[in-house]
């Protein structure tokens, strides 16, 4: 499944946001994330648990990802940027992948999409789907948002 949403931001930022892992907590609901340290990179690990008290520390579901691919757009020449994240379980396999392309000077047309599983032996894609599709749209949305916060002005003094 895949969530589409445009961005008022230039792709080439929308890239480096969206690869940002750290900022995930923020967008993903009842999620924090552990990245290492520095820029995002490849074959780095990132461990994200979600459940309803896990940003109090509760224990929750555990996704572990390895960042396999991450192509930041070429918006010269109009190419989209790639970033893949593998799922090593131990509760979800498959992939997590962010499309970010130019979608004129000042925006970009970002399209997330899962490919996951519950692994062991109940398939339970039925199940899965509409939760990750959920994620990912309220994910988009509250990136937009905090870029529509961004780009607003600020009332000044005595306004």
């Amino acid at each position: 499944m895949s969530v589409t949403r445009l961005l008022p931001i230039p792709a080439a930022e929308a890239f480096a946001l969206l690869t940002d892992l750290r900022s995930h907590a923020r967008w993903i609901p009842m999620t924090r994330v552990h990245v290492p340290p520095g820029p995002p990179r490849l074959g780095a690990l990132v461990t994200a648990v979600s459940g309803p008290l896990t940003r109090r520390g509760a224990p929750g579901l555990v996704d572990r990802m390895r960042i396999d691919r991450l192509d930041p757009p070429d918006p010269a020449a109009g190419t989209p940027g790639v970033a893949v994240f593998a799922k090593l379980g131990p509760v979800l396999l498959g992939e997590s992948r962010m499309e970010v392309a130019p979608a004129g000077p000042r925006h970009s047309r970002v399209t997330w999409s899962e490919r996951a599983w519950l692994a062991g032996p109940v398939p339970a894609a039925a199940l899965v789907a509409p939760v990750l599709r959920g994620m990912l749209a309220l994910a988009l949305a509250r990136v937009a948002r905090e870029l529509r916060r961004r780009a607003s002005p600020s009332p000044g003094p005595g306004r």
